[in-house]
C-alpha cells in the first residue's frame, strides 16, 4: 500500500530564484497517512501537507507536490505561467516540453535515464520520497498522468496523481503564486526503464498487421484522440499529418473519462461500464496511444482505476500518432478512415 508523507518547508518562497540555483531547505518531522489509490484527493494531500510542527533534523521521506502544467501548442498559455500565477505551496515543476528526449523527431518521447536523473535531481527529489502529480486548474486532468507515468517507467517507488487541483482551488485549500524558490539538489540515481510499460512502433505495427487474423495474440489498442481525427473526418494539429486510426483499435476520447464538470477521473464503477460498453477485454492485453503519447496516459491511468488488465498487460505507445503517421508506408494499409 503506497504512502503519503508529510511536509512543511521552514523557508518561505524565494522571489525571482529558479530550480537550477541549489540551496538548502529545511524539512519538518513527518506523519505518514496511507492511500489504496494511485489517485489522491484534495483532502488527502492537503491534510499529509500540514501536520506536525516543524522539525529541522528529520530525514524522513517527503510528500512532493509536482505540477506538471501543459498546454497544446496552439493554446497561448504556457505551463510555467500558470505554475506561477497559482500551485500548491512549496510545489515544484516539472517542464514536459524540456524533459524529453531531445534528438527524437517526435514529440514528448521519453527522456534518457540520465536527462530524467539530472530533471529529478535539479528539483530536490529524492528517491524516497512520495511524488503527487498535478495538472492545472484549467484542464483539471491533463498532463498530469503523462509526467506521473514517466516517473513510473523510472522506477520512482511511491508516485500518486492528483485527482484534481482544480478542486483543490474550488475547496479553497492553500495555494501560492510568484516566481520559483530554490530547492536543494539532490543526486538522483539514474535509472534502468521498464521498458514493458512501453509499446515501441515497431510492437504496435505488428499488432495492426495481425488485427482479424487467426492466432493473433488479440492485443487491443485504444485510442484517446478526438472522435473527428479518429475517423479522419478532422484533420491532425500537425500540419501534414495524416489523420485517420489503426486497423481493429478502439476509440475512447480522453475526456470520455472525466467529469464533464469537475474534470476529473469518473469513479470506479462508471469507468467499468463505459470501457465495457465499449467492448474493451480486460484480459487481454491492451496498449494505448493518442497523438504524441501525452493524454494516452489518461486512458492508462483510467484502465488502472477501473482494475481493467494489469501493469503487466497494458502498455503505453510513446511515439502515438505523431509517430505513426509518419512512419507507416501506404502498402501497408495502416491508416484507416471511415469517411
Amino acid at each position: 500500500m503506497a504512502t503519503l508523507a508529510i511536509l512543511r518547508s521552514t523557508r518561505a518562497a524565494l522571489p525571482r530564484q529558479g530550480f537550477h540555483r541549489c540551496q538548502p531547505i529545511f524539512i519538518e518531522s513527518r506523519r505518514n497517512i496511507s492511500s489504496s489509490s494511485y489517485l489522491v484527493t484534495p483532502k488527502e494531500l492537503a491534510e499529509a501537507l500540514k501536520k506536525n510542527p516543524p522539525n529541522s533534523i528529520s530525514t524522513d521521506p517527503r510528500v512532493i507536490p509536482l505540477c506538471a502544467a501543459w498546454f497544446l501548442p496552439n493554446d497561448k498559455r504556457q505551463g510555467i505561467e500558470v505554475f506561477r500565477e497559482k500551485r500548491i505551496p512549496k510545489a515544484r515543476f516539472f517542464n514536459l516540453d524540456k524533459v524529453i528526449d531531445k534528438r527524437s523527431p517526435y514529440p514528448h518521447m521519453l527522456p534518457s535515464p540520465k536527462t530524467f536523473a539530472e530533471a529529478m535531481s535539479s528539483l530536490g527529489i529524492q528517491k524516497q520520497d512520495t511524488v503527487v502529480v498535478y495538472d492545472t486548474k484549467e484542464l483539471g486532468i491533463f498532463s498530469a498522468p503523462r509526467v506521473a507515468w514517466t516517473l513510473k517507467v523510472y522506477g520512482h517507488p511511491q508516485v500518486h496523481i492528483l485527482n484534481n487541483f482544480k478542486l483543490w482551488v474550488e475547496e479553497g485549500l492553500p495555494t501560492e503564486s510568484g516566481e520559483l524558490y530554490n530547492v536543494e539538489c539532490n543526486p538522483y540515481p539514474i535509472p534502468k526503464p521498464d521498458e514493458s510499460k512501453v509499446a515501441s512502433f515497431e510492437e504496435v505495427r505488428e499488432v495492426a498487421l495481425d488485427y482479424n487474423k487467426e492466432g493473433a495474440e488479440g492485443v487491443q489498442i485504444i485510442d484517446a484522440r478526438p472522435n473527428g481525427r479518429f475517423t479522419g473526418k478532422d484533420p491532425e494539429p500537425r500540419e501534414g499529418l495524416s489523420s485517420g486510426h489503426m486497423p481493429g483499435s478502439i476509440n475512447i476520447p480522453f475526456n470520455a473519462v472525466l467529469d464533464p464538470e469537475t474534470k476529473a477521473f469518473l469513479p470506479k464503477e462508471q469507468l467499468q461500464k463505459l470501457f465495457a460498453e465499449k467492448g474493451v477485454d480486460p484480459s487481454k492485453p491492451i496498449i494505448s496511444t493518442c497523438g504524441t503519447g501525452v493524454t494516452a496516459v489518461i486512458i492508462e491511468t483510467a484502465l488502472e482505476e477501473a482494475g481493467y488488465g494489469t501493469p503487466e498487460t497494458r502498455r503505453v505507445y510513446d511515439g502515438s500518432w505523431t509517430e505513426w503517421a509518419q512512419r507507416v508506408t501506404p502498402s501497408d494499409s495502416l491508416i484507416r478512415k471511415d469517411v
